[in-house]
């Protein structure tokens, strides 16, 4: 049997290897995409049966996002791969159902474009400000998460089949609209903390003292004009 090697503290902690639990939920996550996609529409996505099958893989899914990332800092596993796709697996989870129940008219095809490109726009800006820092995810973001997944998973079960269907029905819309209100709110607001990011970041700074030392003395200061000879009284 090959000796386990353990860290003693001599040196830096070896980094998490990306084969890990938490990354192995992530992956699921994006198995578990196509298998609702496929649930969803069968029998023309009105058969109750299949409907509700759907219901399990995407609440399975859904429950997959809030484990992996408890999980990963708990147990000190938190990885590059991790980091970057968690948040495209939960894109894709609620992005394809959005399209799929506007597909199947649940949802207004308006209100999956507004949704889809506040996502798509916020996490790419996240991408092109990460080199001023890293955008952690706020409580209105983490809440609008919340009630994106609870009205998907709600307007994905097969509401007419229960006591109420029709007031069950309109307390999901109603929680999809205040996602959409908290989608679009947050997502302004992340447009605002970015560049407020972009402007006092350590990289930002250190390229205005660059640019505010002088070419000739190489002192802080203001920089002389092309053509005029520096100052040397």
């Amino acid at each position: 049997m090959t000796p386990q090697t353990f860290h003693r503290g001599e040196g830096p902690a070896p980094r998490p290897t990306d084969w890990n639990l938490p990354n192995a939920l992530t992956v699921l996550r994006f198995l578990l995409v196509p298998v609702y996609a496929v649930l969803l529409f069968q029998d023309g996505g009105s058969e109750p049966w299949w409907r509700f099958w759907a219901w399990v893989v995407f609440a399975l899914a859904a429950v997959t996002d809030g484990v992996d990332g408890k999980l990963a800092r708990r147990r000190g596993e938190i990885t590059n791969f991790g980091k970057v796709a968690d948040p495209i697996a939960d894109k894709a989870l609620t992005g394809t159902a959005f399209i799929g129940l506007s597909v199947l008219g649940v949802v207004w095809w308006w209100v999956t474009v507004v949704i889809l490109v506040r996502e798509i726009g916020i996490t790419v800006m996240r991408f092109v400000v990460i080199r001023h820092g890293v955008m952690p995810a706020g409580r209105g973001g983490k809440l609008k998460t919340m009630l994106q997944t609870l009205s998907l998973g709600a307007l994905t079960f097969p509401l007419w089949v229960l006591p109420l269907g029709e007031v069950w029905l309109f307390v999901s819309y109603v929680v999809l609209g205040a996602a959409l209100v908290l989608t679009v709110v947050t997502g302004i607001d992340y447009v605002f903390k970015a560049a407020r990011l972009r402007e006092t970041s350590e990289r930002t700074r250190a390229r205005r003292a660059a640019k505010d030392t002088d070419p000739v003395t190489g002192a802080a200061g203001e920089t002389t004009p092309p053509g005029r000879p520096a100052n040397l009284d």
